[in-house]
This record gives C-alpha cells, structure tokens and sequence, in this order.
C-alpha cells in the first residue's frame, strides 16, 4: 500500500498547491513560571494541512482528522452543557496560543503509517488503497475518494 498510497497524495499535493491550508494545533501545557504568572494552557501552532474530507494532508505527512474549532472569544460563561463550555475553553486556548480570530484550527488530530494502517480511515484490502470515510465504516478507493473531493475545494458548487 505505501508506494499506491503515496504516489495518490503526492498527487492531491500537486493538485492542492493553490487552495489554502489549515492549522495543526496542540495543547501546550504552561511552563512552572507561566503557571505561576496565572498563564492557563493554549493551543500552539503544530504545522498546517490541506483538510480532503477525513484526511488532512501536510507536506510530507497525512493526518486522520480529530475536532476542528475556530479561534474566538469564549463568549458568555453560562453555558447549560458541559461540552459548550469546553469548546469555548477551546476557541479562547487558541487565541492565546497566537491564533487570529476566526481561525480554522485542528486539535486531536494523528498521524497516519501509511506503510501499515492499522485503525485508521486508510485500509488495505486487495491492491487497492481504501479509504473509510463515515464512522459507521463505508469504504470506497482512496483514488476515486482524493478525486471527488479536491474537485470540490478546487470548485465548489455554487452558494458553499
């Protein structure tokens, strides 16, 4: 799989050079005198990608996608589900991590092998590279998959 697999992303990286990137970030926990100053932890730019649907491809890695947020202002604090507030924690980490305001970012986000994928989206099964694109486990070739959906960030439909 590793020489289908990588020649199919050196590909969609030719074919992704003029669409715009997202950002890669990580929890950075603040160092002893940070924390002493009051400084909670942020998220810290880790690199950029191109998100293609499940996959976000970096220049010389590919990534299963974890959860995207947008840097912002927490808003109001009187959140009723606990996941709300989380996410606001979230969107006002990034900014303090140097992220601008309304700035896609991805956090949780894993490398993948492509030479062996084990539990990732990216399976093996004949001498094609499948990719699975729904948690419930549709399959469908990753050539036919990286196809349809940088035809989509190259031209979206209209009103997307």
């Amino acid at each position: 799989m590793t020489d289908d697999a990588a020649h199919l992303f050196e590909e969609a990286r030719r074919r992704l050079s003029s669409v715009p990137r997202e950002a890669l970030g990580e929890i950075a926990e603040p160092g002893r005198i940070r924390a002493l100053l009051g400084s909670g932890p942020r998220i810290v730019r880790a690199g950029s990608a191109w998100r293609v649907g499940v996959l976000l491809i970096g220049d010389d890695a590919v990534h299963e996608e974890g959860e995207v947020l947008r840097a912002g202002d927490p808003g109001r604090r009187g959140y009723t589900a606990e996941s709300a507030r989380r996410r606001a924690e979230l969107r006002a980490m990034a900014l303090r991590g140097g992220f601008a305001e309304g700035e896609t970012v991805h956090l949780g986000w894993r490398p993948l092998d492509l030479g062996l994928p084990a539990d990732g989206p990216l399976v093996l099964d004949g001498p094609s590279p499948l990719i699975r694109w729904t948690p419930a486990g549709a399959l469908m070739p990753l050539a036919a998959y990286l196809s349809d959906r940088i035809s989509l960030l190259l031209d979206p439909p209209a009103g997307a």
